[in-house]
């Protein structure tokens, strides 16, 4: 009431009109709390904002992760053959099925190249067309003769090739380095009691079931887990574990080396040729130029292959260079091994020289005798 005379408050922010001061300070201090009030909710909708937010998108990076962690194991999985996509047999029968439908391949050829691999299937042994006998034989007459920048060179002893076929192309080096390397302690006479039920080289899938029955013997459990204890039916690539385990389950006396580092410049491994040199040499020792060993072939795996040692040279300059059969390698070409030319040209499919083995690690098997039933167990 202006009339009055009395002294009246308006309220800054709603224009509410006090006659008291005090009364207008409470008045405001309301509208005060009640904007903090306000301004705490909306930083509390703010921060649940943002944590839902947050969460989404740790969910769906998480998500991602997922897919690409189960793409990648799938994609391991048919890299190594455990995606059963089928093993030996069905990879043979699809190959020659494309050769027929391309017209590399009569009808009947093929119907009697499966009756041949199915009968060979049957009775658990190798067909032998993979097969090349007699190379440390003329590697041994052609070293005596020629080879005018070995100083000295060791041999193993004899040693059948075998090469990948139309049913393990791409996965079955371990296995035919281990028919390799069977092939020569098949005509050891020490081994005969170990291989007494082994009388011609087994196939893929038979070495495979072998492989099995080792692990149920209590072989290697963890690498037993690795493929589900069972390789039978499968494109499972093997490793030098495989490779031991099996052996030892033959009674065979044999050991595992792991070089796990380069030892030289430049990534190599001048360790592992001196080992190798070591194994040919501790039991031949003398001034041959050309010593054929009774040593068995070296398994010798990296990542992602493996080949078989079969001998090494000492160069005139005092290098060493590895002697490698290479399941890659096809019988055509090994063959020319077998009529060595005067400059050695063939030799070339054999060698490696230090500087061509960079891999980051390797690993060997080699075998040493024959373990007695105590030892085995």
């Amino acid at each position: 009431n202006a009339g009055s005379g009395e002294q009246l408050y308006e309220c800054p922010m709603c224009c509410l009109t006090c006659t008291n001061v005090q009364i207008l300070q409470e008045h405001v201090d309301l509208h005060l709390e009640e904007q903090s009030f306000s301004e705490v909710g909306g930083n509390l909708r703010d921060l649940k904002l943002a944590q839902q937010l947050q969460l989404e998108e740790d969910e769906q990076q998480r998500s991602e992760e997922e897919r690409q962690e189960k793409e990648e194991f799938n994609k391991l999985q048919r890299q190594y053959g455990l995606d059963n996509s089928g093993g030996y047999k069905q990879q043979w029968v699809k190959n020659m099925e494309r050769a027929v439908d391309r017209g590399r391949m009569q009808p009947f050829e093929y119907h009697k190249r499966k009756a041949d691999m199915m009968e060979s299937l049957a009775f658990g042994i190798d067909d032998g067309k993979t097969k090349t006998s007699g190379v440390i034989e003329a590697l041994c007459k052609y070293y005596q003769s020629e080879n005018k920048d070995v100083r000295r060179v060791w041999l193993s002893a004899s040693v059948d090739h075998f090469h990948s076929s139309l049913g393990d192309k791409g996965w079955g080096c371990g296995y035919r380095n281990f028919q390799m390397l069977l092939s020569s302690l098949l005509q050891n006479s020490s081994y005969d009691d170990c291989l007494r039920g082994i009388v011609l080289t087994p196939s893929i899938p038979k070495i495979q079931s072998m492989i099995e029955d080792a692990w149920k013997e209590g072989f290697d459990p963890h690498g037993a887990s690795h493929f589900n204890n069972r390789l039978h039916g499968t494109r499972a690539w093997i490793g030098a574990c495989e490779i031991y385990s099996l052996l030892t389950s033959l009674r065979i006396k044999c050991q595992i080396v792991d070089f796990h580092k380069p030892t030289g410049p430049m990534g190599t491994h001048p360790r592992l040729l001196e080992w190798i040199l070591c194994y040919y040499s501790a039991d031949n020792e003398g001034s041959a130029k050309v010593v054929c060993t009774s040593r068995p072939p070296i398994y010798l795996q990296h990542q992602g292959h493996s080949r078989t040692v079969v001998g090494i040279e000492e160069r005139k300059n005092r290098t060493l260079c590895l002697l490698l059969f290479d399941p890659g390698c096809s019988s055509q070409e090994m063959q020319k091994l077998l009529k060595q030319s005067g400059d050695g040209t063939s030799l070339k499919l054999l060698r490696r020289l230090v500087g061509s083995l960079k891999e980051k690690q390797y690993q060997i098997v080699a075998v040493d005798g024959v373990l007695t039933l105590e030892e085995k167990a």
